[in-house]
């Protein structure tokens, strides 16, 4: 068995549309990014990576490549899900949080686990995805930024 984590964090900024897990969020910014932004899905695949013993995502997909502009971040999931099977191993389970005051995570919680748990190829009920928020400290509590963190646990096939 392997354990990864990952964490990532963007700036919000208007007129860019707000994705989490893959999912489109109605909300009046977006996060900044060279990808679409999506701090969850991004974080998964770090989580994922390191219990591989992978580089980072930013490693494997470089800000520097225009092929990665705008690219939806379930892109870079699939990727790491296929390296996954390849090198042998299953999720057992992935474990998330969403960092945020707004949106509300709790909203769209289960659209977000369905949305993964179909990329991944995995059951839902091995997926979890909470909502916190910074109780108004720093740059996420004053709404100008988001994060998250995951935790995925592999077992050898």
């Amino acid at each position: 068995m392997k354990i990864g984590i990952g964490y990532d964090i963007h700036r919000l900024v208007p007129r860019r549309p707000m994705v989490l897990g893959g999912v489109e969020i109605k909300f009046p910014k977006g996060c900044y990014g060279h990808s679409d932004g999506d701090v969850l899905l991004h974080a998964v695949c770090d989580a994922i990576l390191g219990a591989l013993g992978e580089p980072d995502i930013g490693a494997r997909y470089p800000d520097t490549d225009a092929k990665y502009k705008d690219i939806s971040s379930v892109e870079f999931l699939r990727d790491v899900e296929r390296l996954t099977r390849e090198k042998k191993y299953e999720i057992c389970n992935l474990d998330a949080v969403v960092i945020a005051e707004e949106p509300k995570i709790s909203d769209y919680r289960m659209e977000i686990i369905a949305a993964i748990a179909k990329v991944l190829r995995i059951p839902k009920d091995r997926i979890n995805v909470k909502g916190k928020t910074a109780e108004k400290l720093g740059e996420i509590g004053a709404c100008r930024a988001i994060a998250s963190y995951a935790a995925v646990l592999l077992m050898k096939k």
